[in-house]
């Protein structure tokens, strides 16, 4: 059984959300403040399910609608 840690799970999220950052700026750009902030409260869960979402980005728009549609 192994036991995960809150601390390991916040690395693991933090680790996460710099690679969604990474792919998002790769894929559409620049992404702006706001953005990145609304990114930085999403669950582990949440930011698993927009990293599978982005492949499908090509804007900031696609970005805005995923975030109006969950």
């Amino acid at each position: 059984m192994q036991i995960v840690t809150s601390w390991m799970r916040q690395g693991i999220q933090q680790g996460e959300l710099k690679m969604i950052l990474r792919l998002l700026n790769r894929r559409i750009d620049e992404v702006n403040p706001q953005l990145q902030e609304r990114i930085q409260t999403l669950s582990t869960n949440e930011l698993e399910t927009l990293g599978e979402a982005l492949l499908d980005f090509t804007t900031t728009a696609d970005l805005e609608a995923w975030f109006e549609a969950r």
